[in-house]
């Protein structure tokens, strides 16, 4: 069993110092608790509401940045999926998350959908989003919006996910009572067809007049919810990552091997 963690944070719009601080600190916290695999929200080193590609770009980092290095000495044994606005080597700036493996930069992936407005911030990713070998399991990054595409989750899992971690910004939308924002109830979908585990790390508070859903979910490979954010702002799980191996419904059912690529 791994135990994951949702970190929920409120990070201040342009203040990387404070973020910094912030993220270095969660992940910190989540280590004491034991969690192996630790994911925080989209952006959590910029804020979301930035005006102007100026203003994202004064808070842009690089992918030599202290900061993972600091996530993964707050965690030495653990995996760190966040989000951070990425000034590329060719001075593009990028939304992009940052996969840490006990204390090493391993991965990064640029959000390939770009989402409303970020469309005047960021260049989208060129390349697919990643599957890694971690010390945790393999697990698949995407960051927010990419994760309403059906194709996406699908190579994910295909590529042998057995978890997916998504660090998310979801704005709060109207929903009928009783209901789990739409985003959750997408997730929990994608895990169920696809037989994967999703971790969700949503952001909380307000931030120039939007207000967040504060939604973070923890999903099993059946597709139910196992954990949501308490009143810390904390999501937690074990999960069996290994158990998203077995496509099985039934002993005749295989949600894979019952695919017809050949008509689709």
């Amino acid at each position: 069993m791994t135990g994951v963690l949702c970190a929920q944070l409120a990070p201040r719009v342009a203040d990387l110092p404070h973020n910094r601080e912030l993220s270095v600190s969660a992940v910190r916290g989540a280590a004491a608790r034991g969690a192996g695999v630790v994911v925080l929200p989209e952006l959590v080193t910029s804020g979301y509401r930035l005006a102007s590609a100026a203003e994202a770009a004064s808070v842009a980092i690089g992918r030599d940045d202290p900061l993972f290095a600091e996530w993964g000495r707050a965690a030495p044994e653990s995996v760190v999926v966040g989000g951070f606005c990425e000034r590329g080597a060719d001075g593009l700036l990028h939304n992009s998350a940052a996969v840490v493996d006990r204390g090493e930069l391993v991965a990064v992936y640029r959000k390939t959908h770009l989402w409303d407005e970020e469309k005047s911030l960021f260049t989208p990713g060129s390349a697919p989003p990643p599957v890694l070998d971690t010390s945790r399991g393999r697990i698949g990054v995407l960051i927010c919006y990419d994760l309403e595409f059906p194709e996406l989750t699908r190579k994910l899992a295909l590529e042998g996910a057995e978890l997916l971690a998504v660090p998310t910004n979801w704005p709060l939308v109207p929903r009928p009572e009783g209901e789990r924002p739409p985003e959750v109830v997408i997730a929990m979908a994608a895990a169920r067809v696809n037989r994967v585990a999703i971790a969700c790390c949503d952001r909380s508070g307000e931030e120039r007049g939007t207000r967040w859903t504060e939604g973070s979910a923890i999903i099993d490979r059946e597709g139910w919810v196992r954990a949501v954010a308490d009143g810390s702002g904390t999501a937690t799980a074990e999960l069996d990552l290994a158990a998203s191996r077995d496509k099985r419904l039934t002993d005749r059912a295989d949600v894979f091997t019952d695919r017809r690529p050949d008509l689709y």
